[in-house]
């Protein structure tokens, strides 16, 4: 299958200014900051983020938070499925008619889920081989990763989130902007910044620009330590920022002396600080710990 072909007879009309607004009156939608309901109103900016994606005619798509269907429009017009997981019932009622209307060619591609994409436990049908979607700002860090951890099918994903927070999940050891998100992004896929998009295509206007994060998936590092305690280690180091390693994982490692042997078992100078580190010595960090806290002793 090749990929960036549509079927240019069943291309669907989509949302503008005028188009969201009547669906929100229509169905007394008033956008709430606590669901990150910020509609995108421009349809050369959805364009552009299937275009990105870089999606196969026949992928299962799955998008998070669809709101009134601006993107799954685009979505629908490019993959062969697309589930999308919507939590306000109402909106979720709502997507089939606006997409029956917009595409009706196409309706047939589309399933909606109504539930708390954090709280997802399984999808139906085929799995998801991507992930695109406009992540509400207020969780967009937690719902990536727990899809990451969910969903093994997904191959590859672009995700719409604050720019500020799209900077950390892109972010390469040493920089400003590295941190846990950084980390754990980095266990299960390469990631990086695929674009900025600004406020203005949005109604209501969020106080703060978007930016686009693209993603392909990749094996975790080779470890004995579990993901789970990784993770800890990871949560650990950048607890306090301005903590040597050796300082910072002192309250993980249970006992004086041992993160300093763990670290130096897992060839990691102690002084080291945790924005230094890439996943990879994570792990190695991690599988010092358990080394010697089963007394396999110090190198």
């Amino acid at each position: 299958m090749t990929r960036g072909q549509t079927d240019s007879s069943a291309g669907p009309r989509f949302l503008g200014p005028a188009e969201v607004r009547l669906l929100a009156h229509e169905l007394d939608l008033r956008p709430t900051k606590q669901r990150g309901q910020n509609f995108v109103i421009d349809a050369n900016t959805v364009r552009r983020i299937v275009r990105a994606a870089d999606l196969a005619e026949d992928e299962t798509v799955l998008e998070v938070g669809p709101g009134l269907g601006s993107l799954t429009l685009a979505l629908l017009e490019r993959a062969a499925r697309v589930v999308a997981v919507e939590v306000d019932p109402v909106l979720a009622r709502a997507l089939p008619r606006t997409v029956a209307r917009h595409a009706p060619d196409l309706a047939d591609r589309l399933d909606v889920v109504e539930a708390d994409a954090l709280r997802l436990t399984g999808l139906p049908g085929r799995a998801p081989s991507a992930l695109v979607a406009n992540l509400p700002y207020n969780v967009s860090v937690p719902v990536l990763l727990h899809l990451m951890v969910l969903l093994p099918s997904l191959r590859h994903g672009l995700v719409m989130v604050q720019a500020e927070v799209a900077d950390r999940l892109a972010a390469a050891p040493g920089s400003r902007t590295y941190g846990v998100p950084s980390v754990k992004a980095a266990w299960f896929a390469d990631v990086r910044r695929a674009g900025s998009v600004p406020r203005t295509v949005f109604w209501p206007a969020p106080n703060v620009d978007s930016g686009l994060v693209a993603w392909t998936h990749r094996d975790p590092p080779q470890c004995s330590s579990t993901r789970q305690e990784v993770f800890e280690v990871v949560d650990a180091a950048f607890a306090q920022r301005r903590k040597t390693l050796r300082a910072a994982l002192r309250g993980v490692a249970g006992a004086p002396g041992v993160a300093e042997a763990a670290l130096e078992r897992a060839g990691v100078d102690p002084t080291a600080r945790g924005e230094s580190l890439d996943v990879r010595q994570f792990a190695r960090v991690a599988d010092g710990l358990a080394a010697v806290r089963a007394g396999a002793g110090a190198p």
